[in-house]
Parts: C-alpha cells; structure tokens; sequence
C-alpha cells in the first residue's frame, strides 16, 4: 500500500475576510490549519474562536510550526511576509496581487527565486471551470489563432467602503485597477498564452468614491467619506503584445452603466464569449458546410469554486515538487501593466512596459 504524503501544516497571514474565506476551503480540503497571524487582537480572538486555532500577533512564530502559508494582508506588506516565508523555504500561496508596487513586486521576484518551496499567486479566475474548459479548447487549436481579447470587470456601484486599506494608495498602491483589473489582465494574458507584453495606453478616473453624495448601493465596509478615498474607481485600457496580439481592458468599481464581467476571445478559427461569473461559455465561428450560416455553440461547464480548486492545485504542486500555473513572474508582467497604465494616464501618451518613469 502507498503511503499517503505527510499533511501540510498551513498558517494563515491576515485573518479578515479573505484569510477566513481561505480557512474555510483548507477545512473542507482536509488540509491542517496550524495558525493564524495578524496584527489586529480583534481578528486573531476571532479566528481562534472560530477555527479553535493558535493565533500569534508575529509572523515569525507562526512560521516555525508552519510548512505553507497562505498570505492574505493588504497589498503593501505581502513584500515582508512572502519574502520571510521564502527565506524558510515555505510553500507559499500569495493572494493577487503581487504587491502593492513594482519595485515590491520585483524584490518578491528576486526573492522567489532563491525558494525551495512552491510559491503561486492568487489569481483563482484561471480555475473556474469555464475558463479551464476555454483555455483547453485553446490549446487544441479549436480557436485557430488567439489575436485579440476583450476583458471587462465593471461594478455598477461597488466600491470598498471608503477609509479601508483598499481605498488609499499608500497601503493598496491603487483602486479599481489594482483590485479588479489585475484579474482581468491575468485572464487575458492567460488566454492569450502568456504573449510578451510591449507597451500600454491608459486612463484611470476618480468619478464616484471622491463624491460627498456617492450613492452608497452595494458598497462593503463603513463608509469614511470622500477625504478617506485617494485612488482610481474605474480604468480603460489597451495592451499592445508581440505579433501583434492585444487586450483592450474596461475594469470599475462604479460607473454609470449596468455591470458586466463579459470576455471575448477572438481567434482566426472561432471566437470565444463568456462572462466571469456565470457558468456559460458560448463560441461563435462560421461554416459553409451545407450553406453558409453562422454558428454559436453554449456550453455549459459544471460549476466549480475556484478559490478551493486554487488551493487544490497548490497543494497538488507541492506534493509533486513542481512549479504551479499562476507564478511570481506572470503576476509581476501584471503588476507592470497596472503601473503602465497608471504612469500612461499621468503622462497622457502610451507607454513601454519596463519603460522608467519620466521625468516631471
């Protein structure tokens, strides 16, 4: 009989609502869940009365009973606790995005790669059923070739509640864009087989959030009041890659339009429509197989959670000692493509990925 790999001890890192979202699918998944760390004494008395774990207000005594850990804190302090989970040679499962800057993001990189342990970022959309069934049909070539994709995850009225980390740009490093968009740039570039990316045009907007009389509809959080909010609540862009491939992205907290989390996948052979979160994929070609006509074929997947079909695979890349799709270099060509679009909107003309700020 084959022994059953030895479980792996996981802490959690930031115990507010996305670490207990982890916490939960780690549960269902059987995996054992050792700790978990924050700074606040009101979320770690929460989570330990919850999950009848020890809690610890320093990372560092977490990590020495941990063999994973699962990092969930606002953006600008992944950089600490990913880097020192590296250094112990930790698996780590890093929620998007990478950083909360480019520099940060690269330090994480460089830090990434002196690892033993298995590292992967939280994009969870690369998992939902829809998109893995996509992405197969992709790669068989049913598509034909992959030229241009159209990403869009457009909130109506969904901003964070203003004064949380994820509404000031010194903790989050951005709004909208920073949040939302990099789920949609991953997706695209995913789609699009991970193209070199050339350079971005873009426009990010502060419409809504800095508004006295924001219309609180489906806002999460306490709401603070426009001085709490100094960052974008919606961005239009467009991503110029190698041979010509391109991604024109629309992502919003609020705007005055309904929502839509629609892609559309155009290739030579076939393209490809689906929205984020709905379970329904639709391609849409042409025959001349008989007469002319036009065809559109709806498939619908089974439904899956993508958070736990995430954590699965990482936990399955640990156990076979490789690399999981979702890596610290594709979340750092997203994190640059966020900070092009952010320096493109400044400066008002397009901009080379890896290009260095100008000079104002």
């Amino acid at each position: 009989m084959t022994a059953e790999p030895p479980a792996v001890r996981t802490g959690i890192v930031g115990l507010g609502n996305i670490g207990q979202y982890h916490a939960d699918r780690l549960e269902e998944l059987g995996v054992p869940i050792v700790g978990g760390m924050d700074v606040s004494a009101e979320a770690r008395d929460r989570f330990a009365e919850r999950y009848g774990v020890d809690v610890y207000d320093d990372h560092h005594d977490l990590y020495d009973v941990a063999d994973a850990v699962v990092i969930t804190t606002p953006n600008r302090f992944h950089e600490a606790y990913a880097v020192d989970a590296f250094e112990r040679d930790l698996h780590t499962l890093l929620e998007k995005p990478l950083a909360h800057s480019v520099e940060s993001a690269e330090r994480i990189v460089a830090a990434a790669e002196t690892t033993d342990g298995t590292c992967m970022i939280g994009f969870n959309n690369r998992f939902r059923n829809t998109v893995r069934l996509l992405k197969e049909r992709i790669d068989s070539g049913q598509l034909g070739e992959i030229t241009h994709v159209e990403a869009n995850y457009v909130r109506r009225r969904g901003i964070p509640g203003r004064g949380s980390w994820f509404t000031r740009r010194e903790v989050s490093g951005g709004g909208a864009l920073i949040d939302l968009g990099v789920h949609a740039i991953d997706l695209a570039l995913h789609l699009l087989g991970e193209p070199t990316v050339e350079e971005v045009s873009g426009v990010t907007r502060s419409e809504f959030g800095s508004r006295e009389e924001y219309t609180y509809l489906e806002m999460w959080g306490d709401d603070s009041g426009p001085d709490a909010f100094d960052v974008d609540d919606s961005a239009s862009g467009f991503i110029r890659c190698a041979d010509n491939r391109t991604i024109s992205l629309e992502v919003a907290w609020a705007t005055n339009r309904p929502p839509t989390h629609d892609f559309v996948v155009r290739g030579t052979e076939a393209a490809a429509r689906f929205d984020l979160l709905e379970n329904e994929l639709t391609i849409h070609s042409a025959s001349s197989d008989g007469a002319d006509h036009f065809v559109d074929t709806t498939i619908e997947p089974a439904e899956n959670d993508p958070h736990a079909d995430e954590q699965r695979a990482f936990f399955e890349a640990i156990d076979a000692g490789r690399t999981v799709g979702g890596g610290v270099e594709q979340a750092l060509t997203v994190q640059q493509i966020v900070d092009a679009i952010y320096r493109s909107s400044e400066d008002g003309q397009t901009v080379a990925v890896n290009e260095p700020p100008r000079a104002h």
